[in-house]
């Protein structure tokens, strides 16, 4: 391709968790830089990649049916190449284009930062059609400095480790994404500030399991440090670490979100079950007693603090007493939100060689027993804030419409929102409202 010659559009589809959008923003820096125009229509780029997850059979089905349509237009001349990366061939490897020979190029994980070449090379003769992460790839984490943000210009999400140690039943991602590996914090904070010149003031750390960081490069209690370097960046105002599990949930973390000024009051905690005998089979380290003694000691240190958290049921052998004493718990313990899922045997895990699978029926019934009675915990709750005075992020603004915005409860992309009226402020200024009300999930509220 020559200098001169006019250069192709790119169409970006990112799929998946917050890990797979700091990739996608990662390779559509990397895109830009390299002079191709980005941010063209999916239906008639020239070259359309797809960012995929792979991690639940969903996703996967998500995937499958995002490339058939990719796929479906190339065939009809709307758009020339395609390009998959992310999670799924990682997963999958060389039979995905066993799967899809039409795709034009499948780049594992650890090729990320090749994107703008793997382009390049759609025009050379013949094309190579698999990029194969690095040997050395889990060895290493990539640096997600200098990112084309997807999100809104005041928010972002810092990834903080990549991989997992943990070695629970039903998951698939050390399998994906290989041991977990801390990213330095050098970096960590280099990025943070990068990300804060830019305007953003909210961050969302993430990671596979948060709180785990450092343990590889002998820090103990790493998340804390973490905090307290981000803490010093003025322009930041709200941190929002992710992805605690309940082990790593230690004393003084505990106490650094209380006493923190920027840590926001919002702990996002998965506990997956809560009855003995399956959390032993989930390979989880975690029992009833331990957790209901941490969420109680929790909310004595944070009084206001806001508590997510996610449940798997239909595991195999869950039995109908199981289930109940989950059920119970989600209503004895009164979560803020809730996600609920139905057990997938994934290929490779030692939970789907497991006796007892559960009729798919019966799953979707517990999944909505969990669901509908955190919907009315959810509403009960939200009753209960009814003219209370909060502040407010401003996330989106239209002419003639209420505003759309966020109270420290309310994590960006998974949970509720504030609608908030009289409010002509920018997105990304913070405001204080009265609660008016509430519709459904969503509180109403009025500027103040």
């Amino acid at each position: 391709m020559t200098t001169n010659a006019k250069m192709p559009t790119v169409g970006f589809i990112s799929l998946g968790c917050p890990k797979n959008t700091v990739d996608s923003e990662k390779m559509l820096a990397l895109i830009a830089e390299a002079g191709f125009v980005v941010g063209a229509d999916t239906g008639s780029a020239d070259i359309v990649v797809i960012n995929t997850c792979g991690f639940i059979q969903p996703a996967i089905d998500e995937a499958n049916d995002i490339i058939t349509q990719a796929l479906a237009d190339k065939r009809k001349g709307k758009i020339k190449k395609i390009i998959v990366t992310g999670c799924l061939p990682e997963r999958a490897k060389e039979k995905l284009l066993e799967k899809f020979p039409k795709i034009d190029a499948v780049v594992c994980l650890g090729a990320r930062d090749n994107i703008a070449g793997v382009i390049e090379n759609m025009f050379s003769d013949p094309v190579p059609k698999f990029y194969e992460s690095p040997a050395d790839w889990v060895d290493k984490i990539q640096k997600d400095t200098d990112r084309l943000l997807i999100n809104p210009s005041h928010w972002a999400y810092l990834r903080i480790s990549e991989g997992c140690d943990r070695t629970c039943s039903f998951c698939t991602i050390p399998s994906v994404k290989g041991k977990f590996r801390s990213k330095p914090l050098n970096d960590i904070i280099a990025e943070a500030n990068q990300l804060a010149d830019a305007g953003i003031v909210e961050l969302s750390i993430i990671a596979q399991d948060s709180a785990n960081w450092g343990k590889d490069l002998g820090e103990k209690d790493g998340l804390v440090k973490i905090i307290g370097e981000l803490e010093k960046i003025e322009k930041l105002k709200w941190l929002r670490p992710m992805y605690l599990n309940p082990s790593g949930a230690t004393d003084q973390l505990i106490e650094t979100i209380a006493q923190s000024k920027k840590i926001v009051h919002y702990i996002d905690m998965p506990i997956q079950h809560i009855n003995n005998e399956i959390l032993k089979v989930m390979r989880r380290p975690d029992t009833h007693e331990k957790i209901a003694a941490l969420i109680e000691k929790i909310r004595k240190a944070i009084g206001d603090v806001v508590l997510r958290t996610t449940v798997i049921v239909g595991f195999p052998g869950e039995t109908d007493q199981q289930f109940k004493e989950l059920l119970d718990f989600v209503k004895q313990v009164r979560f803020d939100a809730l996600g609920c899922f139905t057990f997938w045997p994934e290929q490779g895990t030692k939970a789907a060689e497991l006796p007892g699978r559960i009729p798919q029926k019966i799953k979707d019934k517990r999944r909505d027993s969990i669901m509908l009675a955190q919907q009315k915990i959810a509403f009960e709750k939200n009753k209960a804030l009814k003219g209370q005075v909060i502040e407010c992020l401003i996330d989106e603004n239209q002419p003639a419409q209420a505003a759309v915005g966020r109270y420290y409860g309310q994590a960006p992309h998974i949970d509720s929102i504030c609608l908030v009226e009289d409010c002509d402020d920018k997105p990304g200024n913070f405001v204080k409202a009265k609660i008016t009300g509430f519709e459904g999930y969503d509180l109403l509220a009025k500027r103040i």
